[in-house]
């Protein structure tokens, strides 16, 4: 169970705890993955990695401001998204940055502290 001490100078949703049962960020509980923005985390059921896509994000990439990349968090072990999805958000004109869910959520900290604009997927740990 990785714990975390949120910065408080960041804005927005901060993650608490990261656990095999789900994220805590701000009071949640996400167990089933969890998409952030600058503003607000939002519940999210996340698709397998080889069936992820950017239909399966919603509207998480569809801010003004752009935001300068998409974090995403591949669950317990770092794990690439197909080309296809990455060339799919570059197209969109955002970066992509790939981690295990515990690197991501630990870099959401550290960028929002720095006023950075983007957002973060989080795929669960599993069981």
């Amino acid at each position: 169970m990785a714990k975390f001490s949120p910065d408080p100078v960041a804005s927005g949703p901060a993650i608490r705890k990261i656990t095999s049962g789900g994220f805590l960020i701000d009071a949640d509980l996400y167990p089933d993955g969890a998409l952030l923005t600058p503003e607000a985390a939002h519940a999210w059921s996340a698709p397998t990695l080889e069936a992820l896509d950017l239909a399966s994000l919603g509207d998480l990439l569809d801010r003004a401001p752009t935001p300068e990349f998409l974090l995403l968090g591949t669950g317990a072990a770092l794990r690439r998204p197909s080309p296809a999805f990455a060339k799919a958000v570059e197209a969109k004109g955002l970066g992509l940055e790939v981690m295990d869910s515990r690197a991501a959520a630990r870099a959401w900290g550290v960028l929002r502290a720095e006023g950075r604009e983007i957002v973060l997927a989080l795929m669960p740990l599993g069981g």
